[in-house]
Order: structure tokens, then sequence, then C-alpha cells
């Protein structure tokens, strides 16, 4: 038996398409579906109530976050195998089965997870994790060191690292916990098929990279960072974890301009200015998208110098939520997942 559970905020737009995927993609395996909701405002859970489901919403708007949402979306699962996605995604209806094959056939893998396709590609942080993706390891066929954009989990194992998602997070949770199991002596694997389809976001990309910034959500490296302080998954998060790298390198350059700009060495100062830009403009393919990359990497140190400051819950306490409804109970389960 198999739980496909779906985090969202605000999907309307999408969400009928994602849980009617994932309501197919179960119904071999005698699965339940339940929706994650962290406090939407729009029509989200009303169109939810249409299908045989079980609701969800986060009980404190206050503790919206990506690890809230996934962490609740967790918590109450009874079913022995836990599959997540978010509320903008569409899932294969032919995953399931070679995942839960993968998982049966190595019992220390803890998920598994398959290929990740954008299907909007409007502006340019999508293109750039667009391109991105082809170059990624953990995007590929194989052993992996995280599943970012959801995947197959084995719930014992969940449960032997204590606890889905840090609910302090603001992104980066996926990341965490594979941190988290690897240092416990699991692995993670991708197989070579298709997995979900991503809507994504269709806003501007500056007007995406100021509403993340604002909303904190450049924070997650740094909260990542501060969690895993005197934790055995300390070194593997500052090994792979790569907006801090770039927090090094943008923390160096703004130390190496200020001291330029001190010492009146104009030149240096032009080429602090230009190498940076040149360089990610090779990078990207174009000026455009070097110019964002500039820009999102000063934000992203920023956000990960601010989110080390913030003070974190424990995250081994659970996420309040009320029950908006009760799905279906599958055949050898007492009673359908709801919240502890």
């Amino acid at each position: 038996m198999i739980t496909v559970a779906i985090k969202a905020l605000n999907e309307e737009a999408h969400i009928a398409a994602a849980i009617e995927s994932a309501l197919q993609a179960v119904a071999p395996f005698d699965g339940v579906v339940v929706l994650a909701d962290s406090g939407s405002t729009d029509r989200t859970t009303e169109i939810a109530q249409n299908y045989p489901i079980t609701i969800l919403r986060l009980a404190d708007p206050e503790q919206r976050c990506c690890g809230a949402g996934a962490q609740l979306a967790f918590q109450g699962v009874a079913t022995p195998w836990f599959y997540l996605m978010d509320g903008d995604m569409v899932l294969e209806a032919d995953f399931l089965a070679p995942g839960l094959a993968y998982l049966q056939a190595n019992p220390g893998c803890a998920g598994v997870g398959g290929r990740v396709i954008e299907t909007v590609l409007a502006n340019a942080e999508f293109r750039i994790r667009n391109a991105a993706m082809a170059r990624e390891p953990h995007r590929r066929e194989g052993l992996v060191d995280r599943l970012d954009g959801g995947g197959l989990y084995r719930t014992d194992a969940i449960r032997s690292v204590g606890y889905f998602a840090d609910a302090n997070l603001v992104s980066y949770e996926e990341f965490e916990l594979a941190a988290r199991l690897h240092a416990a002596g699991w692995s993670l694997a991708r197989i070579d098929r298709p997995a979900v389809s991503h809507a994504g976001y269709t806003e501007g990309g500056y007007t995406l990279m100021y509403r993340r910034f604002v909303s904190r959500r450049m924070d997650g490296a740094g909260a990542v960072l501060r969690a895993a302080l005197a934790r055995p998954h300390f070194g593997r998060v500052l090994r792979r974890l790569a907006p801090l790298r770039v927090t090094a390198i943008v923390a160096l350059w703004w130390v190496l301009l200020v001291a330029a700009m001190w010492s009146g060495r104009d030149g240096l100062v032009v080429a602090l200015l230009v190498v940076p830009l040149a360089f990610l403009t090779l990078r990207r393919g174009s000026l455009a998208l070097g110019v964002y990359s500039f820009c999102q990497w000063n934000l992203t140190a920023l956000g990960t110098l601010r989110g080390l400051l913030v003070p974190q819950r424990n995250p081994a306490n659970g996420i309040a939520a009320t029950l908006l409804k009760r799905g279906p109970t599958p055949v050898g389960m007492t009673s359908a997942p709801v919240e502890p």
C-alpha cells in the first residue's frame, strides 16, 4: 500500500490535475491520497473536496513553510511506502511500479526518484534550472545524494531518522532529509523513468526572485546549516549544499570589492564588477541570464547569512493540523491516515 501526499498552497489552477494523477497512480496498489494544505486562500481545498482523498490543513498559518508542509504530509502516514509531490505537479501513472520494485530489491535504499519534467520555462530561473538539470549528478540514473522534486520513500526509513522534513526550513527540505538518511546509513537512488511533470511559475524571473527573497525562501541553505550543527550530517551539508559555496564566493567578492573601493583602486573595482558578470554570461549562454544569475547569487548569499541567524523550533515536534476531510480506508488499514 502506498500513500501519495500532495503539499499545496494556493494551487487552484493545478490541484485537480495533481489529485487525479495521484489517484490514478495509487489505484493498482490500493493506495491513498492525502492533500496537505498550508492554508490556501483560493479554491484549492474546495476543489479537492470533490475527490476521495484525505485533506489536512495546517492549523497555524504562522508555521507555513516548505518544511512544515512536507512534514504535515508525512506525519500521519500509515502505509509502508510514501510518495511526496507538489500541488503543481502531475504524477506519471507508471512510475510507482518500477519505483516500488527498486526499493523492494534494494532494502538499504530509503527512497527512489525519477525524472522531473519542467513544462513551463517562461522565466529566467526555470530556463537556468532546466539547463542545470542535465549537469547535476543527483538528476542522473543511479545512486544520488538527494531526491529534489519528490520521490517514493520507505516509511520505516523516514521514521528511523525521526521526521520527514524539518518544519523550520523554507527550502532545501528534501536535501536536509537526504543528508540525515545518508548519515544513518541509508542510500537514495534515481531511475531513468519520468516521475512527475512540473508546471512551475509563469511570473517574471526578477519578480519571482524578489518574492522568494522577501518571503525568506532564499534563507533555506543557512537554516539547513544551522540545523545540522553538531549533528552527524553536518559535514555532508557543508560539502554538498551549493548555496553555501555561492555564499562563500560572494562574501569574499564583497570583501574584495569594498577593499578596492576603500583604497581607491578604480581599475580593480571595474575588474571585480566585470569578471563575475562575464563568467556568468558565458556559463548561462546569454547576457540576460548572466545578469539574472549575478543578482540571484548576491540575494542567495544575503538570504543564506540571514537564515543562519533565525531561531529554530524543535523539528521533532508534530505539526498541528485540522482534518477537513477523511478519505477512504484501504483494505488492511484500520483508518485513513490523519494528523497525530
